[in-house]
């Protein structure tokens, strides 16, 4: 199997990849170890064969790792942190965080607080190959915790960033723990440092958000055309929480996204939203999972793609309702557009009801743009070129109508209108993106 050599990496740097981890950590590690010798990688096997290197030892960077990157999107202000490969550092000390407020790295969790997070991650679910590999794998990554009734008043910013001067592996696990009646917004920024070589990341994060509490999670994606990255985002939700999840995938190699929602509690809301951009021959796969599994919870979800030249789209969603889950509310719809014939979308909305009591749809459609809006367009002085773009634009505002960080919001205004235009649509802001 493809994942034998991960499995003789683990054996092999046993004691490297177990080095102060707690007891029932150590348990996790070996629970992983015997699922992955059992189940295959089902997303991009092919770009595991690869030889990467992987930061077993955990060698520090020679020098400042924030000097690789700058994030400057005007009027942003966020308490900013770096994931460089799958090692994590802390730009600052953050005096102002409020009192309470753990942000550090996940290593230094399982040192420092192993009985705050161990009946979160112990009891995490490790269900496919590449939940193993990371569980067997990871030695750092970013841990938060807001206590009962803290609202922070600044978006929390991680910036996932690959840097290597031969391929690179990152294997890196995040965790959130929101407490009752708190809220917090965190961004994810996904990017690589230079695109001669190839890079393989999968990253794991989980969200607890308690009762009453509201959380807002976005993901940016704009990376190259040789990186492979594998993403899961795991979100449990108890009574009366909000939360928004927003994934963007701008510009890639191979993107596989997995969102899993548990909706344990009444009146929980989830709003589930994703926008795709596909050129040259990439592919961007989006698999989202919605389990309403008490009664009184609503889910929306919405994802969209515009797929241009050879590249490739895949949706797979599936909203579980559960038995005992009635007066749920479950709405999911899926979008395309596919600007050119070699274009592909493959998309498959799934209901799975187990009560009677629920109103639920989903639907999903794959298509071209207007072509009598652009005569329309046309007719009224409008350049052939611009009708298109305004098209596009207009198809993907409704996605980014849930992006409540406004500065946030106007950036990715810009980054897609370049995008559609076929222009640069690196952030403009960065070192090493101008």
């Amino acid at each position: 199997m493809v994942q034998d050599s991960y499995i003789a990496l683990f054996n092999e740097n046993k004691n490297l990849f177990l080095s102060e981890n707690p007891q029932w950590y150590i348990e996790k590690r070996t629970e992983a170890l015997n699922i992955l010798s059992e189940k295959e990688i089902e997303s991009f096997k092919d770009a595991y064969t690869l030889d990467y290197g992987l930061n077993v030892s955990r060698l520090p960077f020679a020098g400042d790792p924030f000097s690789l990157f700058r994030c400057d999107i005007p009027g942003l202000a966020t308490s900013n942190y770096l994931v460089l490969n799958d090692s994590f550092y802390a730009q600052n000390s953050e005096p102002n965080l409020p009192e309470g407020v753990i942000i550090c790295s996940l290593s230094e969790a399982l040192k420092d607080y192993s009985d705050l997070i161990k009946p979160y991650l112990h009891k995490s679910n490790i269900s496919n190959a590449d939940m193993a590999i990371n569980t067997l794998l990871a030695q750092d990554g970013m841990f938060i915790y807001i206590p009962d009734g803290v609202q922070l008043e600044k978006p929390i910013q991680l910036v996932n960033l690959m840097y290597g001067k031969v391929d690179m592996m990152a294997v890196s696990r995040n965790l959130a723990i929101i407490g009752e009646n708190a809220k917090a917004q965190v961004l994810v920024c996904d990017h690589v440092y230079g695109e001669e070589v190839n890079y393989l990341s999968n990253r794991l994060t989980q969200v607890f958000v308690g009762k009453n509490s509201t959380y807002e999670h976005y993901k940016l994606e704009s990376s190259s055309s040789k990186t492979t990255n594998i993403s899961t985002l795991e979100i449990y939700q108890e009574a009366g929480s909000q939360v928004l999840s927003n994934l963007i995938t701008l510009a890639n190699g191979k993107t596989h996204n997995r969102v899993e929602v548990n909706l344990n509690g009444k009146g929980a809301y989830l709003s589930l939203n994703g926008l795709g951009l596909g050129q040259d021959s990439e592919k961007i796969e989006n698999h989202t999972f919605i389990n309403h599994n008490v009664a009184g919870a609503t889910s929306n979800e919405l994802f969209k793609y515009i797929l241009n030249d050879n590249s490739v789209g895949n949706f797979y969603g599936l909203i579980k309702v559960m038995k005992d889950a009635q007066q749920t509310q479950a709405y999911q719809t899926n979008r395309n557009l596919c600007l050119s014939k070699e274009a592909r979308m493959f998309t498959r909305p799934q209901l799975e009801i187990y009560a009677d009591d629920v109103k639920c749809n989903h639907g999903a459609t794959v298509g071209q743009l207007d072509e009598s809006a652009l005569f329309y367009m046309r007719a009224r002085g409008i350049d052939p070129v611009e009708a298109k773009m305004l098209l596009m634009f207009a198809f993907v505002h409704d996605v980014l109508d849930n992006v409540r960080i406004e500065p946030l919001k106007d950036r990715l205004q810009l980054l897609i209108e370049r995008r559609l235009r076929g222009d640069n649509t690196h952030c403009g802001g960065c070192k090493i993106c101008r």
